[in-house]
């Protein structure tokens, strides 16, 4: 069974949280401070971590930069009241995986938690495919009908997030916090830049679109 770990130091949503995973078939592991949550992750396996930010002992920051210190593949889920951009900003930094905003629909962190483990599946599998085009994360190489596709390392990237997460959509500053550092120059205009020239380079593959939400972002839609 799939084990998750939940860090949250208000009880009342803790309980809620870990009832409602359970009932969708997870087993769940409460922790209410960080340096708890940290200990648990230590003495025992766990295929997803949901933690909050503000929480006594050891934050939420802290401990989501210990946790990849030993592990890189684990998902990490924020769950946090903090909205503001350069907290999600140092959540990506430090290798978080996604960011939900309180409150929030217990359905929409369930779709998450599901999007975030079929990731992870990916990850293990170091190879995502999809019809005629191939992703291999171990190689860091893509294929068309068995061609190489020349595709830079940012452009992987991005391609390999939406299509871990298809129908999600990426707000174009989700992408700039996840993958351009935070002092860079890069702006909205260079998120769009970089989508069609992997819209260009993937124009043969027959499985999926890369889409345009008009005022959002950007989201895969498989075929």
């Amino acid at each position: 069974m799939v084990k998750i770990l939940v860090a949250e130091d208000d009880k009342a949503l803790n309980d809620l949280i870990c009832a409602y995973l359970r009932g969708c078939g997870y087993e769940t592991t409460a922790c209410f401070d960080g340096a708890q949550a940290l200990q648990a992750f230590e003495n025992g396996t766990f295929s997803l971590l949901i933690s909050d930010i503000m929480m006594p002992n050891m934050d939420g920051f802290a401990l989501a930069e210990a946790v990849r210190a030993q592990n890189e593949s684990v998902p990490i889920l924020f769950i946090s009241a903090r909205d503001d951009k350069p907290s999600k900003m140092l959540g990506y930094k430090l290798g978080i995986d996604d960011y939900v905003v309180k409150p929030f629909d217990l359905d929409e962190l369930t779709l998450k938690v599901n999007a975030l483990l079929r990731r992870a599946k990916i990850h293990a599998e170091n190879k995502l495919e999809i019809g005629n085009f191939v992703m291999n994360a171990e190689e860091r190489c893509a294929y068309v009908d068995g061609n190489e596709l020349p595709l830079t390392t940012r452009e992987f990237d991005l391609l390999f997030k939406l299509l871990s997460y298809p129908k999600k959509t990426f707000t174009r500053s989700a992408l700039m916090a996840e993958f351009w550092d935070y002092d860079s120059s890069a702006t909205s205009r260079t998120v769009d830049v970089y989508m069609a020239k992997i819209r260009e380079k993937t124009a043969a593959c027959n499985g999926f679109e890369i889409v345009t939400v008009h005022g959002l972002g950007y989201k895969a839609v498989l075929q």
